[in-house]
């Protein structure tokens, strides 16, 4: 049974987009400027050790939507959502809640799917009709073709916003969550999504955030001795793709790194807004406040940029809980937890009991201490690309077919990952346990695809990258712009088909 409407909380979910863990102020990173974010920290709990379920935007938004991994959602990678399940946004718009979405969402191929919210204002990168970029041709923006950034050759080259900041995106999610708020429907408690695209690349803000952090601050790439070891299949053809395996240039790295951290910065400011505004209309304490990401960036890290990977950089995640009632303030918790844990906290402060399908736990219980699963798992792809990962309080265990290797790190918190223990005597047990844990997991759910018995099913190698540098470099020019060359001029190459890749 449900809850009386006036004993449930308002849920807000707050989401951005590649954020890494490592990227708040109070939790250890002493030079960005995070001042709403730091104020989650005093006031609510922090878990340290949350993970993604894939480290990539579809398919770990989807299994936070359907509180379940990537082998029981079916979305292993950026392709389309199995929109025919029931997601956690409808079960709580059945329960009475008012359900609304702002921002990035992915729930591609259909822009427009409510999928449970009652209204949304959506926003997505490469689409040319949406309610943002109406909202730029209404204020005579129409003529910027890539409002979101310059990609493909440019995408991880850091560039000026093209706009003014009250026209920016993050401007506009923030100014969109605030009008909500101050419309909605006060008879009934509401779930709000806001969902920013940044700090996603390209890394571009505009003034005054493009100035906030300098290249001087920025720390260089964390690059252990042998890093090359600890890279995967993926590492290598993003690096590719991404334009960025030719060389580094710390200089551009780290001016690179101060863009990204600026549009943090920039998301931070207008959550802020979002907490001042809860907290003026007395609703800030009757609010459960979530904020999370859906994967991380390797940034330079390793060498490597973009995600795809189960390094923590690319799969551990921010996640800070706000809500008096059942978070204690100040609290961190240091206990895996996944993006999938997320439907069932949100159903359980509503008063609905958790679904059988669901794989995730109440993070307020695993906060008291009263629900410590044994590990969290995630997933890239499958067959000759599946990559596979578990993560216990101590240990971290990756799998990838594609290199038909496994990597064993010790976890200790402040100490990044540089050392592989698979193979060494003393771990043979940890190695061989943590592998036969997933294994047997993919086996009681039903999923043989990864298997061949008792052990990983070997699978012909995917082709490698190319040794020629110009191979599989990857265009991502969304809207044409040849309607904008004077006579005469046109661009000679251009994406295969003229059509953006979305969601990389």
């Amino acid at each position: 049974m449900s809850k009386p409407k006036s004993e449930r909380p308002n849920i807000l979910l707050i989401m951005t987009d590649q954020q890494r863990f490592d990227s708040i102020g109070a939790l250890g990173n002493p030079v960005i400027q995070t001042p709403a974010l730091d104020r989650l920290v005093r006031e609510g709990v922090s878990f340290t050790s949350a993970y993604c379920a894939s480290p990539v935007c579809i398919a770990s938004r989807c299994s936070l939507v359907l509180g379940q991994y990537p082998h029981e959602t079916g979305c292993v990678a950026n392709t389309p959502m199995p929109q025919d399940r029931t997601s956690l946004m409808e079960l709580l718009h059945r329960s009475g809640y008012q359900t609304h979405g702002i921002g990035k969402m992915h729930f591609c191929p259909d822009l427009w799917k409510l999928w449970g919210f009652d209204a949304r204002d959506t926003s997505e990168e490469g689409y040319a009709d949406d309610d943002y970029t109406r909202f730029l041709a209404e204020n005579g923006y129409a003529h910027i073709a890539a409002p979101h950034g310059v990609r493909s050759e440019y995408y991880y080259l850091p560039q000026p916003s093209q706009l003014p900041m009250p026209m920016h995106h993050t401007q506009w999610v923030g100014d969109r969550a605030c009008e909500f708020l101050r419309r909605r429907d006060s008879c009934r408690p509401f779930f709000l999504w806001v969902s920013f695209i940044k700090p996603h690349p390209p890394f571009e803000n505009p003034e005054p955030w493009m100035r906030l952090h300098r290249p001087v601050e920025m720390p260089p790439p964390f690059l252990p001795p042998g890093y090359e070891h600890l890279l995967n299949y993926w590492n290598r053809v993003q690096n590719r793709y991404k334009y960025r395996d030719q060389g580094t240039d710390l200089n551009l790295l780290r001016t690179t790194r101060a863009a990204y951290y600026a549009a943090i910065s920039f998301i931070d400011c207008n959550v802020g807004r979002v907490l001042d505004l809860l907290e003026q209309e007395g609703e800030l304490d009757n609010t459960l406040i979530l904020y999370t990401s859906d994967h991380g960036e390797l940034l330079g890290d390793y060498g490597s940029y973009g995600k795809r990977s189960f390094l923590d950089v690319a799969a551990k995640v921010p996640l800070l809980v706000r809500y008096p009632a059942a978070f204690e303030a100040g609290c961190r918790c240091d206990q895996p937890v996944s993006l999938v844990d997320v439907g069932p906290t949100f159903l359980s402060a509503a008063g609905l009991a958790r679904r059988p399908e669901h794989s995730g736990v109440s993070l307020a219980e695993t906060a008291a201490g009263e629900a410590e699963p044994d590990f969290v798992i995630g997933q890239l792809s499958e067959e000759e690309k599946g990559l596979y990962m578990l993560v216990t309080t101590d240990f971290k265990y990756v799998y990838s077919a594609a290199d038909r290797a496994e990597w064993l790190f010790h976890r200790q918190p402040g100490t990044p990952e540089s050392c592989n223990l698979a193979g060494h005597a003393a771990f043979d047990g940890v190695l061989k346990e943590s592998r036969q844990r997933l294994i047997d997991r993919f086996r009681e759910d039903g999923y043989p695809t990864p298997l061949e018995g008792d052990t990983w099913k070997l699978f012909p190698p995917p082709p490698e990258v190319p040794a020629n540098p110009d191979a599989w470099l990857l265009y991502q020019d969304g809207r044409s712009v040849d309607d904008l060359f004077p006579p005469g001029y046109a661009a000679r190459v251009r994406p295969a088909g003229g059509l953006p890749v979305r969601g990389i």
